[in-house]
């Protein structure tokens, strides 16, 4: 069954911050304290339009508290740049890090938000040189601006994902080395058939060789390519108003965040 909606009431996501912390992320809020574990992420980790994302499904199997420092198209620009965050998981028991996409991060082609890190905000120099055809005022999200470029000129494309590959590898081994303790790199692997805007499957543009050039930075790797079962599920469980469909559908439903938490968690109690 689909759970509709027709107001933002009938999913509380309790949105909370942590200390000084800009960002929002979904609660409900948990103390900083103690033995805990944390998780960060992007909107998947988020759950959105899920009512137990898989944050909270792992934290009644390890049975302890669980910090969803989800955040909603983030990449890892926004968690490099967040001392409250990087401080928090330092503290925690264990981290995991959802593997992100690699288009939205700031690069030497184009700057992003610094929170809402889908947010295209402008191009470089060197982009504008590389690709005098288009006009960037266009753009307004990342995605869309990679996809139109990769339709129009797939051969210079290639000279920005090769950009946002190596950017990304630095970037989240900056990351791992700011966190102090046990981390767990977690990759929810999409369909290797998905290809509907020319960009590939979720994450974007991340493939074993980079994972490959961060895995010693970290304690662990979860790898979880979702059953047939539970992509087929689709959005059956997820609550969303009917115009949010398309999105809903996009995003991993409640059998693939149960699949994630079973395998994370004997990962997690072994390192408890």
């Amino acid at each position: 069954m689909v759970y509709e909606y027709a107001g933002d009431s009938a999913l509380d996501y309790f949105p909370c911050r942590y200390g000084q912390s800009k960002l929002l992320f979904r609660g409900p809020r948990r103390k900083l304290e103690g033995v805990y574990a944390a998780v960060l992420g992007g909107t998947e980790t988020y759950g959105k339009f899920v009512a137990e994302p898989y944050p909270a499904l792992l934290e009644r199997a390890i049975g302890l508290p669980v910090v969803n420092f989800g955040y909603m198209n983030a990449g890892a620009d926004v968690f490099v740049g967040e001392p409250v965050i990087v401080d928090a998981c330092s503290r925690a028991r264990v981290t995991v890090i959802q593997l992100m996409g690699a288009q939205n991060m700031s690069n030497r082609f184009y700057a992003v938000h610094p929170r809402r890190n889908d947010r295209f905000l402008r191009a470089s120099t060197l982009m504008k040189t590389i690709f005098r055809e288009v006009d960037f005022t266009e753009f307004h999200f990342t995605r869309h601006m990679l996809s139109a470029l990769k339709s129009q000129a797939p051969e210079k494309c290639a000279l920005v994902e090769d950009e946002l590959k190596s950017a990304w590898v630095v970037r989240m081994r900056h990351l791992l080395q700011k966190i102090e303790g046990k981390t767990v790199l977690l990759w929810i692997a999409g369909d290797p058939g998905e290809n509907k805007d020319g960009l590939g499957a979720e994450p974007l543009m991340v493939d074993a060789e980079m994972v490959a050039a961060i895995r010693s930075f970290a304690t662990d790797l979860v790898r979880v390519n979702p059953s047939g079962a539970a992509m087929r599920a689709g959005t059956d469980g997820m609550h969303f108003a009917p115009l949010d469909e398309p999105a809903a559908a996009a995003m991993p439903g409640p059998r693939v965040h149960a699949e994630v938490a079973e395998a994370l968690a004997p990962v997690l109690k072994r390192m408890l």
